[in-house]
Protein backbone atom coordinates (compact mmCIF):
# COMPACT_ATOMS: atom_id res chain seq x y z
CA UNK A 1 0.00 0.00 0.00
CA UNK A 2 1.49 3.30 -1.44
CA UNK A 3 1.67 5.38 2.13
CA UNK A 4 1.70 9.44 1.99
CA UNK A 5 1.67 11.83 4.79
CA UNK A 6 -0.62 14.77 4.45
CA UNK A 7 -1.95 17.83 7.19
CA UNK A 8 -5.19 17.77 8.30
CA UNK A 9 -6.86 20.31 6.98
CA UNK A 10 -8.50 21.71 10.91
CA UNK A 11 -9.57 25.58 11.55
CA UNK A 12 -8.34 28.61 13.00
CA UNK A 13 -11.25 28.62 15.41
CA UNK A 14 -14.40 30.76 15.10
CA UNK A 15 -17.04 32.02 17.59
CA UNK A 16 -20.25 31.60 16.11
CA UNK A 17 -22.86 30.32 18.50
CA UNK A 18 -25.85 28.63 16.52
CA UNK A 19 -28.63 30.80 16.40
CA UNK A 20 -32.21 29.15 15.52
CA UNK A 21 -33.59 31.06 12.10
CA UNK A 22 -30.15 32.51 11.60
CA UNK A 23 -28.85 33.29 7.77
CA UNK A 24 -26.03 31.14 7.57
CA UNK A 25 -22.81 31.68 5.90
CA UNK A 26 -20.95 29.27 3.08
CA UNK A 27 -18.35 27.72 5.11
CA UNK A 28 -15.20 29.58 5.13
CA UNK A 29 -11.84 28.16 3.12
CA UNK A 30 -10.25 25.94 6.38
CA UNK A 31 -7.11 26.36 7.60
CA UNK A 32 -4.36 24.26 8.84
CA UNK A 33 -3.50 23.75 12.08
CA UNK A 34 -0.51 21.44 13.34
CA UNK A 35 -1.74 18.11 13.47
CA UNK A 36 -0.59 15.40 10.77
CA UNK A 37 -2.24 12.27 9.42
CA UNK A 38 -0.42 8.74 8.56
CA UNK A 39 -1.98 6.66 7.37
CA UNK A 40 -1.37 2.66 8.74
CA UNK A 41 -4.08 1.14 6.64
CA UNK A 42 -6.57 -1.21 7.06
CA UNK A 43 -7.25 -3.62 9.86
CA UNK A 44 -10.28 -6.22 10.75
CA UNK A 45 -10.47 -6.84 6.69
CA UNK A 46 -12.78 -10.19 7.61
CA UNK A 47 -13.97 -12.35 4.63
CA UNK A 48 -17.34 -13.00 4.68
CA UNK A 49 -18.22 -9.16 6.44
CA UNK A 50 -18.27 -5.99 6.63
CA UNK A 51 -17.11 -4.48 9.34
CA UNK A 52 -18.01 -0.75 10.61
CA UNK A 53 -18.10 1.29 13.93
CA UNK A 54 -14.67 0.98 15.21
CA UNK A 55 -14.11 2.31 18.76
CA UNK A 56 -11.01 1.91 20.57
CA UNK A 57 -9.61 2.16 24.03
CA UNK A 58 -6.28 1.20 25.78
CA UNK A 59 -6.55 -1.44 28.18
CA UNK A 60 -4.22 -0.78 31.87
CA UNK A 61 -1.67 -3.34 30.63
CA UNK A 62 -1.42 -1.47 27.22
CA UNK A 63 -3.27 -3.93 24.82
CA UNK A 64 -5.93 -1.73 22.48
CA UNK A 65 -9.42 -3.05 22.51
CA UNK A 66 -11.74 -1.84 19.68
CA UNK A 67 -15.21 -2.68 19.68
CA UNK A 68 -16.70 -2.89 15.78
CA UNK A 69 -19.90 -3.58 14.24
CA UNK A 70 -20.39 -6.54 11.73
CA UNK A 71 -22.46 -7.92 9.36
CA UNK A 72 -22.72 -10.92 7.06
CA UNK A 73 -21.74 -9.59 3.54
CA UNK A 74 -23.97 -11.59 1.54
CA UNK A 75 -26.78 -9.09 3.09
CA UNK A 76 -24.91 -6.33 1.31
CA UNK A 77 -23.84 -2.92 2.44
CA UNK A 78 -27.41 -2.13 3.77
CA UNK A 79 -27.52 -5.41 6.48
CA UNK A 80 -26.15 -2.96 9.49
CA UNK A 81 -29.66 -2.30 9.92
CA UNK A 82 -31.01 -5.72 10.25
CA UNK A 83 -28.22 -8.22 10.77
CA UNK A 84 -25.29 -6.01 12.68
CA UNK A 85 -23.73 -7.43 15.91
CA UNK A 86 -20.89 -5.98 18.14
CA UNK A 87 -17.95 -7.71 18.42
CA UNK A 88 -14.22 -7.50 20.12
CA UNK A 89 -11.04 -7.47 18.67
CA UNK A 90 -7.27 -6.70 20.78
CA UNK A 91 -3.71 -5.67 19.48
CA UNK A 92 -0.67 -5.53 21.51
CA UNK A 93 -0.61 -1.74 19.44
CA UNK A 94 -2.83 0.71 17.35
CA UNK A 95 -0.25 -0.82 14.41
CA UNK A 96 -0.38 -4.51 15.32
CA UNK A 97 -2.70 -7.03 13.96
CA UNK A 98 -5.81 -6.97 15.28
CA UNK A 99 -7.12 -10.51 16.67
CA UNK A 100 -11.07 -10.60 16.81
CA UNK A 101 -12.15 -12.29 20.22
CA UNK A 102 -15.83 -12.82 20.79
CA UNK A 103 -18.99 -11.23 19.72
CA UNK A 104 -20.50 -9.08 22.62
CA UNK A 105 -23.45 -8.00 21.84
CA UNK A 106 -25.96 -10.34 19.16
CA UNK A 107 -29.76 -9.09 18.31
CA UNK A 108 -31.91 -10.64 21.05
CA UNK A 109 -34.92 -11.41 18.70
CA UNK A 110 -38.77 -10.51 19.16
CA UNK A 111 -39.57 -8.99 22.03
CA UNK A 112 -36.47 -6.76 22.84
CA UNK A 113 -35.70 -3.35 22.25
CA UNK A 114 -32.27 -4.48 20.32
CA UNK A 115 -34.30 -7.49 18.41
CA UNK A 116 -32.58 -6.88 15.01
CA UNK A 117 -29.81 -5.36 15.21
CA UNK A 118 -26.63 -3.90 17.45
CA UNK A 119 -24.79 -1.39 16.37
CA UNK A 120 -23.12 1.95 16.42
CA UNK A 121 -20.45 0.90 19.71
CA UNK A 122 -19.19 3.67 21.81
CA UNK A 123 -16.38 2.31 24.72
CA UNK A 124 -15.43 4.63 27.05
CA UNK A 125 -13.92 4.24 30.64
CA UNK A 126 -16.04 5.87 33.09
CA UNK A 127 -16.70 5.79 37.03
CA UNK A 128 -14.63 2.81 37.23
CA UNK A 129 -16.45 1.07 34.56
CA UNK A 130 -16.35 0.30 30.96
CA UNK A 131 -18.96 1.68 29.07
CA UNK A 132 -20.59 0.63 25.89
CA UNK A 133 -22.60 2.30 24.37
CA UNK A 134 -24.86 1.47 20.73
CA UNK A 135 -27.65 1.48 18.82
CA UNK A 136 -30.21 -1.19 18.80
CA UNK A 137 -33.90 -1.95 16.49
CA UNK A 138 -36.95 -3.66 16.95
CA UNK A 139 -38.16 -4.18 13.64
CA UNK A 140 -35.40 -3.75 11.38
CA UNK A 141 -36.09 -0.46 10.06
CA UNK A 142 -35.19 3.26 11.22
CA UNK A 143 -37.93 4.22 12.79
CA UNK A 144 -37.19 1.95 15.92
CA UNK A 145 -33.23 2.96 16.16
CA UNK A 146 -32.40 3.44 20.09
CA UNK A 147 -29.42 4.19 22.38
CA UNK A 148 -28.51 1.53 24.80
CA UNK A 149 -25.60 1.12 27.11
CA UNK A 150 -24.17 -1.97 28.15
CA UNK A 151 -21.61 -1.67 31.05
CA UNK A 152 -18.70 -4.27 32.69
CA UNK A 153 -15.84 -3.96 35.12
CA UNK A 154 -13.32 -5.48 32.50
CA UNK A 155 -13.09 -4.90 28.63
CA UNK A 156 -13.36 -9.05 28.38
CA UNK A 157 -17.06 -8.73 29.91
CA UNK A 158 -19.24 -9.59 30.77
CA UNK A 159 -21.90 -7.01 29.85
CA UNK A 160 -24.65 -6.29 31.54
CA UNK A 161 -27.11 -5.26 29.07
CA UNK A 162 -30.12 -2.96 29.49
CA UNK A 163 -33.92 -4.02 29.51
CA UNK A 164 -34.73 -0.35 27.89
CA UNK A 165 -33.10 1.51 26.04
CA UNK A 166 -31.37 4.69 27.61
CA UNK A 167 -32.87 7.42 25.22
CA UNK A 168 -35.94 7.21 23.84
CA UNK A 169 -37.27 8.97 20.60
CA UNK A 170 -38.80 12.46 20.72
CA UNK A 171 -42.56 13.23 21.14
CA UNK A 172 -44.74 13.03 17.95
CA UNK A 173 -43.76 15.80 15.55
CA UNK A 174 -40.83 16.91 17.75
CA UNK A 175 -37.02 17.36 15.45
CA UNK A 176 -35.95 13.60 17.17
CA UNK A 177 -39.41 12.18 16.73
CA UNK A 178 -37.83 9.09 15.00
CA UNK A 179 -35.04 7.79 16.34
CA UNK A 180 -31.80 7.71 18.50
CA UNK A 181 -28.78 6.95 17.26
CA UNK A 182 -25.21 7.43 17.04
CA UNK A 183 -24.49 7.76 20.26
CA UNK A 184 -21.22 10.45 21.43
CA UNK A 185 -20.63 10.51 25.22
CA UNK A 186 -18.58 12.10 27.62
CA UNK A 187 -18.70 13.01 31.71
CA UNK A 188 -18.90 16.90 32.24
CA UNK A 189 -16.21 18.85 34.06
CA UNK A 190 -19.25 19.61 36.61
CA UNK A 191 -19.74 16.25 36.93
CA UNK A 192 -22.62 15.51 35.25
CA UNK A 193 -23.64 12.91 32.02
CA UNK A 194 -24.02 14.10 28.14
CA UNK A 195 -25.14 11.93 25.72
CA UNK A 196 -24.82 13.61 21.81
CA UNK A 197 -27.08 11.66 20.21
CA UNK A 198 -28.42 11.77 16.04
CA UNK A 199 -31.79 12.35 15.00
CA UNK A 200 -34.46 13.78 12.17
CA UNK A 201 -38.18 14.07 12.16
CA UNK A 202 -40.24 11.31 10.74
CA UNK A 203 -42.55 13.16 8.62
CA UNK A 204 -39.66 14.96 6.86
CA UNK A 205 -38.61 11.34 6.37
CA UNK A 206 -41.60 9.95 4.71
CA UNK A 207 -42.96 12.47 2.80
CA UNK A 208 -40.62 14.50 1.68
CA UNK A 209 -41.65 15.72 -2.33
CA UNK A 210 -37.67 15.07 -2.86
CA UNK A 211 -36.75 11.37 -2.60
CA UNK A 212 -33.19 11.74 -2.30
CA UNK A 213 -34.07 14.38 0.78
CA UNK A 214 -35.03 11.85 3.62
CA UNK A 215 -35.02 14.48 7.00
CA UNK A 216 -32.30 16.43 7.77
CA UNK A 217 -29.85 14.80 10.69
CA UNK A 218 -29.11 17.14 13.89
CA UNK A 219 -27.69 16.60 16.97
CA UNK A 220 -29.41 17.00 20.65
CA UNK A 221 -27.47 16.58 23.97
CA UNK A 222 -29.34 14.53 26.97
CA UNK A 223 -27.96 15.13 30.45
CA UNK A 224 -27.95 12.83 33.45
CA UNK A 225 -26.82 12.78 36.81
CA UNK A 226 -26.22 9.33 36.89
CA UNK A 227 -24.23 7.24 34.42
CA UNK A 228 -27.16 4.94 33.98
CA UNK A 229 -29.69 7.70 33.62
CA UNK A 230 -32.47 8.93 33.30
CA UNK A 231 -31.06 10.97 30.75
CA UNK A 232 -33.33 13.71 30.38
CA UNK A 233 -33.06 16.45 26.79
CA UNK A 234 -32.13 19.53 26.96
CA UNK A 235 -34.10 22.13 26.50
CA UNK A 236 -32.39 23.79 23.73
CA UNK A 237 -32.26 20.93 21.13
CA UNK A 238 -30.86 20.45 18.64
CA UNK A 239 -27.39 21.87 19.90
CA UNK A 240 -26.29 21.65 16.05
CA UNK A 241 -28.22 21.90 12.97
CA UNK A 242 -27.08 22.47 9.75
CA UNK A 243 -30.53 22.87 7.86
CA UNK A 244 -30.65 26.51 8.07
CA UNK A 245 -27.73 26.37 5.45
CA UNK A 246 -29.57 25.69 3.01
CA UNK A 247 -29.01 22.07 0.61
CA UNK A 248 -30.16 19.82 2.87
CA UNK A 249 -26.63 20.29 4.45
CA UNK A 250 -26.65 18.06 7.48
CA UNK A 251 -24.23 15.34 9.28
CA UNK A 252 -23.38 12.54 11.11
CA UNK A 253 -20.77 9.90 13.02
CA UNK A 254 -20.01 12.73 15.99
CA UNK A 255 -17.25 11.44 18.40
CA UNK A 256 -16.98 14.14 21.76
CA UNK A 257 -14.39 15.02 23.76
CA UNK A 258 -13.20 17.45 26.38
CA UNK A 259 -9.36 18.94 25.95
CA UNK A 260 -7.63 22.51 26.81
CA UNK A 261 -10.98 23.93 28.29
CA UNK A 262 -13.09 23.02 25.26
CA UNK A 263 -15.23 20.74 23.54
CA UNK A 264 -14.47 18.80 20.71
CA UNK A 265 -15.97 16.67 18.45
CA UNK A 266 -15.52 14.51 14.93
CA UNK A 267 -18.11 14.11 12.52
CA UNK A 268 -18.74 12.68 8.98
CA UNK A 269 -19.96 15.27 6.73
CA UNK A 270 -23.21 15.59 4.99
CA UNK A 271 -22.62 18.03 2.43
CA UNK A 272 -21.37 21.44 4.64
CA UNK A 273 -18.07 20.89 2.29
CA UNK A 274 -18.69 17.39 0.80
CA UNK A 275 -19.64 13.73 1.57
CA UNK A 276 -16.22 12.87 1.11
CA UNK A 277 -15.08 14.71 4.22
CA UNK A 278 -14.54 14.93 8.07
CA UNK A 279 -15.49 17.70 10.07
CA UNK A 280 -14.03 19.57 13.14
CA UNK A 281 -16.30 21.59 15.64
CA UNK A 282 -15.43 22.84 18.88
CA UNK A 283 -17.46 24.93 21.38
CA UNK A 284 -16.80 26.62 25.24
CA UNK A 285 -19.60 24.93 26.63
CA UNK A 286 -20.64 21.65 24.69
CA UNK A 287 -24.14 23.85 23.42
CA UNK A 288 -23.17 26.41 21.09
CA UNK A 289 -21.04 24.95 18.66
CA UNK A 290 -18.49 27.64 16.21
CA UNK A 291 -18.52 26.74 12.51
CA UNK A 292 -17.48 23.47 11.00
CA UNK A 293 -13.94 22.83 9.61
CA UNK A 294 -12.57 20.13 7.40
CA UNK A 295 -10.69 17.47 10.02
CA UNK A 296 -9.69 15.18 7.39
CA UNK A 297 -10.17 14.82 3.38
CA UNK A 298 -11.35 11.57 1.26
CA UNK A 299 -9.30 8.44 1.31
CA UNK A 300 -7.42 9.24 -2.15
CA UNK A 301 -5.65 11.95 -0.67
CA UNK A 302 -4.16 9.97 1.75
CA UNK A 303 -3.76 6.51 -0.49
CA UNK A 304 -3.84 4.59 -3.37
CA UNK A 305 -6.95 2.24 -3.94
CA UNK A 306 -8.34 -0.31 -6.48
CA UNK A 307 -11.19 1.20 -8.70
CA UNK A 308 -14.52 1.17 -6.79
CA UNK A 309 -16.30 -1.97 -7.59
CA UNK A 310 -19.99 -0.98 -8.79
CA UNK A 311 -21.61 -2.44 -5.40
CA UNK A 312 -19.61 0.11 -3.19
CA UNK A 313 -21.49 3.20 -3.56
CA UNK A 314 -19.69 4.60 -0.28
CA UNK A 315 -15.78 3.66 -1.69
CA UNK A 316 -13.13 6.26 -0.91
CA UNK A 317 -14.18 8.09 2.10
CA UNK A 318 -13.79 7.55 6.35
CA UNK A 319 -16.91 7.43 8.18
CA UNK A 320 -17.58 6.85 11.74
CA UNK A 321 -14.50 8.68 12.95
CA UNK A 322 -12.92 7.58 16.57
CA UNK A 323 -10.22 8.60 18.56
CA UNK A 324 -7.73 6.75 20.39
CA UNK A 325 -6.68 8.28 23.39
CA UNK A 326 -2.55 7.68 24.90
CA UNK A 327 -1.63 10.07 27.62
CA UNK A 328 -4.96 11.57 27.41
CA UNK A 329 -4.07 12.84 23.97
CA UNK A 330 -5.57 12.15 21.14
CA UNK A 331 -3.28 9.63 19.08
CA UNK A 332 -4.86 7.50 16.80
CA UNK A 333 -7.66 8.16 14.38
CA UNK A 334 -9.92 5.16 13.77
CA UNK A 335 -12.21 4.84 10.77
CA UNK A 336 -14.09 3.09 8.90
CA UNK A 337 -13.84 2.30 4.97
CA UNK A 338 -15.75 0.44 2.44
CA UNK A 339 -13.18 -2.01 0.38
CA UNK A 340 -10.21 -3.40 1.30
CA UNK A 341 -9.08 -7.46 0.77
CA UNK A 342 -12.73 -8.64 0.64
CA UNK A 343 -13.92 -5.80 -1.07
CA UNK A 344 -16.73 -5.26 1.61
CA UNK A 345 -15.79 -2.53 4.34
CA UNK A 346 -13.07 -2.31 7.21
CA UNK A 347 -11.29 -0.69 9.82
CA UNK A 348 -9.34 1.96 8.63
CA UNK A 349 -6.52 3.67 11.03
CA UNK A 350 -4.44 7.01 10.66
CA UNK A 351 -1.62 7.75 13.34
CA UNK A 352 -2.17 11.64 14.72
CA UNK A 353 1.06 13.72 15.29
Amino acid sequence: MKRRTFIIQLPLLFSLPQIAGATWPQPAKPHQLPWKLSPVGRALEMEGWYVWCNSPIEAPDGKIHVFFSRWPAVKGMGGWINSSEIAHAVADGPEKPFVYQETVLSPRGPGHWDATTCHNPHIKFTDGKYCLFYMGNSNGKTNTKRIGLAISDSLNGPWQRPDRPLLEAGVTGAWDDHCTTNPAFLKHPNGQYWLYYKSWNSNDYYNSPDPLIRGNRKYGLAIADQLEGPYKRYSGNPVIDYSGKGGNRQFEDAFIWYEDKQFKMLARDMGVYNHDVGLYITSKDGVSWNEPEIAYQKLSEYITEPPAPKWLKRYGRLERPQLLFLKNKPAYLFGTAQGGKYMTASSFIFKID
